[in-house]
């Protein structure tokens, strides 16, 4: 049995936890994580020294890290977290005889490849389970936007890919998507999918739509919008959130087009927070509106990863597929 730390380190939340691995590498527990906010801790040695004298015993010598940047290069840094982590110093700065760096989509990938069928719920498409060989789209909006490749070649010969793909460019489909890429624009310039496919992109598209109806909108933040928006209290929030649904349904099937996926899995933390409301909107119709290819997408099975941990346990699943440093 191997005993090892799972973390998972996001743009607003690191998450750690116990997790345990068999003699075979399959993951057979991950115990409650602690969960501590990125902006109350200096670095990702601070909160770790946090989470080890909140646990009060020595940590395991062993470590798998999902971390929300390219994993590549001397220095890591992070897309919405400004702490920086340099890989060749992390087994002497925590502690560690082993690790493993990935992608935080890239582990949620993992936990995909390594869940087994209870893990997912049907979004659209077929219902049906995933197919067991080609490859599966895994994305999700967080914090950021995730997106990761899953290739499978049947039972338990599987590999992960990580990609980038959330900063490409978010495409418009229709004029009032125009107006609101061009409110966007207007702020940021070049417009990544991310930047409007994410918890903060929510408070944008509200904007842009306060705009056009020409309506006085309260400065809130992020959660407030988020719950406001949920709530279907107020007709502009919950536009807001109608638009967001029907973009990440777009971006979705263009994700699965450029993958040749066999299928679809959604995660993020707002995946989950949304997981009632997608197959009521317009996601399907989106995600399969692509011309000629619409019937194909509609042969795609969409799933929703159900499990509350997909990055902590997709890490510790990484950490037994891939060599430890």
């Amino acid at each position: 049995m191997t005993e090892l730390v799972a973390a998972d380190i996001g743009g607003t939340h690191a998450r750690f936890a116990l997790a345990r691995l068999d003699a075979a590498g399959r993951v057979v527990r991950l115990d409650e994580p602690m969960v501590l906010r990125c902006a109350d801790h200096a670095s990702l040695q601070m909160a770790w020294e946090a989470f080890g004298a909140a646990l009060g015993h020595p940590l395991p010598r062993a470590a798998a890290i999902a971390v929300a940047a390219p994993v590549v290069g001397e220095e890591l840094k992070l897309t919405n977290n400004p702490w920086v982590i340099r890989p060749a110093l992390v087994n002497e700065k925590l502690g560690l005889d082993a690790h493993v760096l990935v992608n935080d989509f890239e582990a949620v990938a993992y936990a995909v490849g390594a869940c087994g069928a209870d893990q997912f719920r049907h979004l659209c498409g077929p219902d049906q389970p995933l197919p067991d060989s080609g490859t599966i789209s895994v994305l999700g909006p967080g914090t950021g936007l995730g997106v990761g490749l899953l290739v499978k070649n049947g039972g338990d010969d599987w590999q992960v890919l990580p990609t980038e793909g959330s900063h490409g460019d978010f495409s418009p489909v229709d004029s009032l998507e125009d107006a609101i890429l061009a409110h966007f624009r207007r702020r940021f310039g070049r417009v990544s999918a991310e930047r409007v496919i994410s918890g903060p992109g929510l408070a944008d598209i509200h904007a842009a739509l306060a705009a056009l109806e020409d309506r006085a909108i309260q400065p809130m933040d992020d959660k407030a919008l988020w719950t406001l928006a949920m709530s279907g209290e107020d007709s502009l929030a919950t536009a807001a959130l109608d638009r967001f649904c029907l973009a990440l349904g777009t971006f979705a099937g263009n994700i699965a087009l450029a993958h040749g996926a066999g299928g679809v899995v959604i995660g993020g933390g707002l995946g989950a927070r949304l997981a009632d409301l997608l197959p009521k909107s317009g996601f399907a119709g989106r995600f399969a509106a692509k011309g000629r290819f619409e019937n194909l997408m509609r042969s795609l099975p969409v799933k929703l990863i159900t499990h509350p941990q997909p990055g902590l346990y997709g890490a510790a699943a990484a950490f037994a597929r891939k060599q430890p440093k």
